[in-house]
């Protein structure tokens, strides 16, 4: 039987009092967690890959389902080509496809909220998994359309839990040298999955049904990603987390943290795993986890300053014209003549490689530059191209390769910035005992924010132009820009203990 280090285990003397014994915190404030350069630091890259594959998997999900459902409308709507006798969708119907995922991500942070402190970041990592089986599998076998939008919708809940825990893991697992690469590299597997969506889609939407095809292809790597949860351990912080607010027994709470560390480090960690444990517990009882949160604490002290922080980054990260460039693609190409604009499927690949190709640049140089460089250059880009795009709706239409450039720029810089960065930003930032809380109201922003944007923009469009709301959007992207430079801060090679008690 696989071993569940969130149930109890066997109590051990093997590790020592919080206290004297493992260093006294002095009013210095000398990192309790080393650098994992030093010798006694040192963890398996075999090792590390595995918790941040699986919760990884989640992002994989949730960008394959956007692009795999942009080319599943398509197949739906055929009458030739969808299989079904319902093919006659009006567009609300069709509006309910699409945005069907998106109303089950705001129900399942909602969700979140309740049940990502009391049950752990793994098992709700594990739940997700289930949302994304049973929610892709209705989708695939939907006999009618009632049936698919129940589908879409327990699918979209999957969606939401997965973006609230997955950062949460990897931050909470992964060595602090490399969590800013591997945190954003589950961007890099959402833009992934969205470019397979594409791909996969264009395969099969000539295939009789093939909007089944494309959904059923979620179904294996749902599987993969809850057996995989279930076999990898629970976050040593969550554990640790549990064990000084009195919850549990504390032997061998402690116990299952180090067997935690010791997994997700390799070998090479098996010596300093109990003096890191006896660390994290003392820093977190420095900086005040010791005492349970309670609700009004999400709007107090340093988590207030977080929510701030991160729920500024989400919102920003929608309300700058993402979901609205991407729509403006496929005109703007066919306009400079691109051969392949008038296939949206096509135009869609394209975008999404290069955003897969800036996202890969962004995780290369994340834990080198830092994060706040990234933000500060990725969205001055964002701005010029904003109104490079507004400016060739208003004053240069007879010059397309203007809006080509702009709009690569956009795709470009928001890869390199908001992309991967505020899903990391908002997986450090949050205390320990109010991280789960705090992270399912940033998450609830998010999705709430893009359906805003979703619904709004076409009413705005017709009121205002496309060359007026771009340049509005420009005008976002600089508040942004200024939010970015007076409050966001650097966490770039801090511990999460660190970065709650010097930053926030």
């Amino acid at each position: 039987m696989a071993f569940d280090p969130e149930q109890q285990v066997p109590t051990s003397s093997a590790f020592v009092e919080v206290g004297k014994s493992s260093g006294e915190i002095s009013s210095e404030r000398e990192p309790l967690i080393k650098d994992n350069h030093t010798p006694g630091e040192n963890y398996s890259v075999v090792a590390a890959t595995f918790p941040f594959l699986f919760p990884a998997l989640g992002g994989l999900l949730y960008g394959y389902e956007i692009g795999a459902t942009s080319c599943a409308t398509i197949s739906l709507q055929s009458p030739s080509l969808s299989g079904i006798s319902w093919y006659n969708l009006s567009s609300l119907d069709v509006g309910l496809v699409t945005s069907g995922s998106l109303y089950g991500a705001l129900v399942g942070s909602a969700v979140a909220f309740t049940i990502a402190d009391v049950i752990g970041r793994r098992k709700e990592l594990v739940l997700a998994a289930l949302f994304f089986l049973i929610g892709a599998l209705a989708t695939t076998l939907a006999p009618i359309y009632s049936v698919l939008i129940i589908g879409r919708v327990t699918y979209g809940v999957g969606v939401g839990l997965a973006m609230h825990a997955a950062p949460m893991y990897i931050a909470e697992t992964a060595p602090s040298q490399i969590r800013g690469q591997l945190v954003s590299l589950k961007e890099f597997f959402i833009v992934l999955g969205m470019v397979g969506g594409y791909g996969i889609g264009s395969l099969a939407v000539n295939t009789l049904s093939g909007w089944r095809y494309m959904y059923a292809t979620s179904v294996p790597l749902a599987v993969i990603m809850g057996i995989g949860m279930w076999w990898l351990p629970a976050s040593p912080r969550w554990l640790l987390l549990r064990v000084i607010q009195g919850k549990g027994n504390v032997e061998n709470q402690k116990e299952a943290a180090i067997k935690s560390l010791c997994r997700l480090r390799g070998p090479a960690f098996v010596d300093s795993a109990v003096e890191q444990v006896n660390e994290i517990l003392a820093e977190l009882s420095f900086v005040g986890e010791d005492k349970e949160a309670t609700f009004s604490e999400l709007f107090q002290g340093k988590c207030k300053k977080a929510l701030i922080i991160g729920g500024g980054l989400v919102l920003f990260q929608q309300i700058t014209g993402q979901p609205s460039v991407l729509y403006y693609a496929p005109s703007i190409l066919q306009t400079a003549g691109f051969s392949a604009a008038g296939d949206a499927t096509r135009v869609s690949i394209l975008l999404g490689l290069l955003k897969l190709i800036m996202t890969g640049v962004a995780v290369v140089v994340i834990d080198r530059l830092g994060r706040r460089p990234l933000l500060l250059g990725g969205v001055g880009g964002m701005v010029v191209s904003l109104f490079l795009l507004g400016s060739y709706y208003i004053f240069f239409s007879a010059a397309p390769v203007v809006a080509v450039v702009a709009l690569l720029l956009y795709v470009g810089c928001y890869q390199l910035s908001f992309g991967p960065i505020g899903w990391l930003m908002i997986s450090e930032i949050f205390p320990l005992k109010l991280r789960g809380r705090g992270l399912s109201l940033a998450v609830l922003v998010n999705f709430g924010a893009n359906a805003l944007v979703t619904f709004a923009f076409s009413p705005l469009k017709e009121l205002f132009g496309a060359g007026i709301l771009f340049m509005g959007f420009g005008v976002i992207c600089v508040l942004s820009l200024l939010f970015i430079y007076f409050i966001v801060p650097e966490t770039k090679g801090l511990t999460l203990e660190e970065i709650e008690a010097k930053c926030l």
